[in-house]
């Protein structure tokens, strides 16, 4: 067959396959738990967008409780979760790691999330996400209990609230941006190996005696991902450790963050004390205040950055946010 590929939209051999082609067109769907509503539940809405997804779809979310266990394939971008406030639209399940799923195996920590997305380029606006099991005490096994994961890539959040206990918000894997979330849990309620800006959101810790905020699991020096918070608050109770070295090259800085009283002495955790975790991590603190950022720059291998070191971790160009985030938005 013929033809002239340079002309062809289809050639990705043409010199200008770098330039992204968006979605287009737009789709709203509603979601209203009282039948008011093209759908009475998210998930009957995101299963009525076709695979393959091309257009922008806006699934607004009235106000109420949605208890449900929701997943957004990798095969529908573009999606938009729109709810009419934080603390009025609510997402809600329940599962925990030692509960069996359909197929009579543990679930484990990774599918217990009440809302996981697979899909790129995933927003929530307004909207709260929950694990309602109830905290376990330190030690107690199997009680990983995620409210939300995020899989996908290039995902943004505003004005979101994330609540559970232990393992609270799955960061697995891809670019993410929160901004103005309300995150709340006790054990490592940010985990994963995200690559991900925290900015003006509030970390809450629901700790009994001792608790952790971030454990981040990036594997090599290689690896782009890690956590910034910037321009955060911590509050809650403690005691609190701020990051743990999940991944051998763990990475988290926090960067003009004020912290209430409730950090644990030392701040770290290298959390199996056998691997030498503390030579390979990258644990950063910059301008950070409040009475307990003291104890952030607790141990000798979570380095108080001057500007030059931290300024990677303070642009969005960290999530090479320049190419998908509005600049509204950041």
């Amino acid at each position: 067959m013929g033809g002239n590929k340079k002309n062809d939209p289809t050639s990705n051999s043409s010199k200008h396959h770098h330039k992204w082609v968006g979605p287009s067109g737009h789709l709203l769907i509603t979601v209203d738990a009282n039948g008011l509503g093209d759908f009475r539940t998210v998930q009957a809405a995101v299963d009525s967008i076709p695979n393959s997804n091309t257009k922008n779809v806006l699934i607004h979310i009235s106000a109420g409780y949605y208890i449900e266990k929701v997943v957004v394939p990798a095969s529908k971008p573009y999606i938009t979760f729109e709810g009419e406030g934080r603390d009025v639209s609510v997402i809600e399940w329940h599962d925990r790691a030692c509960d069996k799923g359909p197929d009579g195996q543990q679930l484990r920590t990774y599918h217990t999330a009440s809302v996981t997305v697979f899909a790129s380029y995933f927003t929530a606006r307004n909207i709260s996400f929950k694990n309602t099991a109830p905290a376990p005490m330190p030690g107690m096994e199997g009680w990983q209990a995620v409210a939300f994961r995020i899989s996908g890539d290039k995902a943004y959040f505003s004005g979101c609230g994330f609540y559970g206990a232990q393992d609270t918000l799955c960061d697995d894997a891809g670019r993410h941006y929160f901004k103005e979330c309300y995150i709340e849990g006790s054990i490592d309620f940010i985990f994963g190996n995200g690559r991900s800006i925290y900015k003006d959101c509030e970390i809450h810790s629901i700790a009994t005696r001792f608790g952790s905020i971030a454990a981040q699991d990036r594997k090599s020096v290689d690896e782009k991902t890690g956590f910034a918070f910037i321009h955060c608050r911590v509050t809650g109770t403690g005691q609190l450790y701020v990051g743990r070295a999940m991944g051998q090259y763990s990475r988290i800085v926090y960067s003009y963050t004020y912290f209430e009283d409730i950090v644990a002495h030392g701040g770290w955790d290298d959390w199996d004390h056998v691997s030498n975790k503390n030579k390979t991590v990258f644990f950063g603190v910059y301008k950070c205040s409040g009475p307990g950022a003291a104890a952030v720059r607790g141990v000798s291998w979570a380095r108080e950055l001057d500007y030059p070191t931290a300024h990677p971790f303070l642009a969005k160009s960290f999530v090479n946010g320049r190419h998908w985030i509005a600049p509204s938005d950041a």
